[in-house]
C-alpha cells in the first residue's frame, strides 16, 4: 500500500563536493533538519533526504541548505501504476487540459527512464482522454522516482532556503542594530554557511530601550533560520566619556566613526572569546557617512579581524526586498529613539592618522573588558 506522511527534501551546493564534505554537510543538514522538526524521523539516501512524519512547511522552508521539498506517496514497483493514477485523480487531472511525467531513475531497471515515461504516460492518458501532452508548460507535473523497487510519486516542489547549512563554514559575530540593514546582512551569511552570534552594543546615555527591543525582534526572527541564536546586549559607555570631549575639542563629527570603532573593537572581543572567524556588519556602500570609502578603510583598521559586509554593493531598495522576504522589515521599522549622539555635521572622509590620534587623546577607558560572557 502507499506510504503517505513522507517528504522528499533535495540540496544543492552540497553535491558538488568531495564524498568526504559532502557526506559531513549532509549530516549536518540532516541535524539541523530534525531540530526544527523534532517529531519526525530524518535519513538520507543517495542525493537525497527523506523526512518521516508531521512536516511544518514553514519551519522547512527557513532550513538552509534546502533547495526545495516535495510531500511524497511512497508506493513499490508492482502498484506504482495505480498509484499513479490515484494521484492523478487527487490533482483533479480529469479538468485539466495538459500534463507531463517527470521522470527520475536510480538504480539498475530493464527500462530507461525514458521509457518508462512514456508508459506512464500513455496510462495516464488512456484514463484522461482530455488530457494531452505539454513537457514545456503543463497544467500538471507528475513527479516519478524510481530507487530500486521503491517508487516516490509528487506533483508539488516547494522552494527552500538554498544555500549552505548553518555552520559548515564556521561562526561569525554579526553586530546588531535592530534596523533593516544588519539582519539582512546576517542572514545573507546564514545562508553560507554561517553561524551567527548578533551583538547589540547597548550605548548608554544614547540609545532608549525601544531599539534594544527592536533588535530583540529582529534576532528572534532570525531563529527561524538559525534555532540556537541568541542576542548578546553589552552596555558600553565609552561614547558616553567621549562624546563630552569630543564637543570640547571641535571634533564632533568624527562621533560616529569613533563610536563604530569601538564596537568593532568589542565584536572582535568577542569573536576571539567565541573562536568566530570574523564579523558581520550591515553597511552598504555610500548609504550614510560613516559608510564612504574613506570611512570604511578606518573602520577597518580597528577590526583585527575580517570584516564581511555582504550589502556592500545592494543599495537601500534591495536590501528593503531582501528584509521582506526574510520576515526582518516589520520589525526592524518599528518605531524608535535615534541615537541622540550623531553630530549635524559627520564626516565623510576621516583620516586614518586624525583618528587615531583623537583616540589616543581621549580620556576614556579603551580596553575592552573580558570575558563578555553573560
Amino acid at each position: 500500500m502507499p506510504e503517505s506522511d513522507l517528504w522528499l527534501v533535495r540540496y544543492g551546493e552540497i553535491f558538488l563536493k568531495s564524498d568526504y564534505v559532502r557526506r559531513r554537510w549532509e549530516n549536518v543538514l540532516v541535524r539541523n533538519i530534525q531540530t526544527v522538526l523534532p517529531g519526525c524521523r530524518v535519513r538520507s539516501e543517495r542525493g537525497r533526504i527523506w523526512v518521516q512524519g508531521p512536516v511544518d512547511p514553514g519551519r522547512l522552508r527557513r532550513v538552509f541548505g534546502i533547495v526545495s521539498f516535495s510531500p511524497v506517496t511512497r508506493c513499490t514497483t508492482d502498484d506504482l501504476e495505480e498509484s499513479l493514477l490515484a494521484l492523478a485523480r487527487e490533482r483533479d487531472a480529469g479538468g485539466l487540459r495538459t500534463f507531463a511525467i517527470r521522470m527520475r531513475r536510480v538504480g539498475s531497471h530493464p527500462f530507461t527512464s525514458q521509457e518508462k515515461a512514456v508508459e506512464l504516460g500513455n496510462l495516464v492518458r488512456r484514463a484522461f482522454p482530455g488530457l494531452r501532452v505539454d513537457l514545456d508548460d503543463p497544467d500538471l507535473e507528475l513527479h516519478v522516482e524510481i530507487r530500486g523497487d521503491a517508487c516516490y510519486l509528487y506533483t508539488d516542489v516547494v522552494p527552500g532556503a538554498g544555500g549552505l547549512p548553518p555552520g559548515v563554514e564556521g561562526t561569525l559575530v554579526a553586530l546588531v542594530s535592530g534596523g533593516i540593514d544588519s539582519p539582512v546582512a546576517a542572514w545573507m551569511m546564514m545562508k553560507r554557511g554561517c553561524r551567527i552570534l548578533p551583538v547589540y552594543v547597548a550605548l548608554e546615555g544614547f540609545l532608549g530601550k525601544d531599539a534594544r527591543g527592536r533588535a530583540e525582534e529582529v534576532v528572534e526572527v532570525l531563529r527561524g533560520y538559525q534555532p540556537d541564536i541568541r542576542l548578546r546586549v553589552i552596555p558600553d559607555s565609552y561614547l558616553a566619556c567621549a562624546k563630552v570631549q569630543l564637543s570640547r575639542d571641535w571634533v564632533e563629527r568624527y562621533t560616529c566613526l569613533l563610536c563604530k570603532r569601538r564596537m568593532y573593537r568589542i565584536a572582535a572581543a568577542v569573536a576571539r572569546e567565541e573562536g568566530a572567524k570574523g564579523i558581520v556588519t550591515g553597511e552598504s556602500l555610500g548609504q550614510v557617512a560613516s559608510q564612504t570609502l574613506d570611512n570604511l578603510l578606518v573602520l577597518d583598521d580597528a577590526a583585527e579581524l575580517p570584516v564581511y559586509r555582504p550589502l556592500i554593493g545592494l543599495d537601500k531598495e534591495e536590501i528593503t526586498r531582501v528584509a521582506r522576504a526574510i520576515g526582518t522589515f516589520e520589525p526592524s521599522t518599528g518605531a524608535v529613539e535615534g541615537c541622540r549622539a550623531v553630530p549635524k555635521k559627520p564626516s565623510t572622509s576621516a583620516d586614518l592618522g586624525k583618528i587615531r590620534e583623537i583616540e589616543e587623546g581621549l580620556d576614556c577607558p579603551a580596553d575592552i573588558p573580558l570575558p563578555l560572557k553573560e
